[in-house]
């Protein structure tokens, strides 16, 4: 699991140094797109932990890792109707002016 967790660093590094987007809004839909695929890969090596943690029997790691995860879905979900509500909500203005 470390493996995972280390690749998950490097991507999230990857995401911010290359697009900047953490020192930003995230006003483009490419940018809420990519914050999407980072909390759902998140929410994944989070589900992971969980069920090692299940299987060593901690149960507190348990549910701390199956929290985590609920968040990072949460977050995920978020960002993939914000990429969605630029993309038609620039129509919808328009049709109003």
């Amino acid at each position: 699991m470390e493996h995972v967790q280390q690749n998950s660093e490097h991507e999230m590094n990857h995401l911010v140094h290359d697009n900047d987007i953490m020192d930003e809004e995230y006003d483009s839909p490419s940018d809420s797109h990519r914050m999407a695929a980072y909390h759902f890969k998140q929410a994944a090596m989070q589900h992971e932990l969980a069920a090692d943690a299940y299987d060593l029997g901690d149960i507190d790691k348990r549910d701390l890792h199956a929290f985590t995860a609920y968040r990072h879905q949460i977050n995920a979900i978020q960002f993939a109707e914000i990429s969605v509500m630029l993309v038609q909500g620039s129509d919808e203005v328009e049709d109003y002016q």
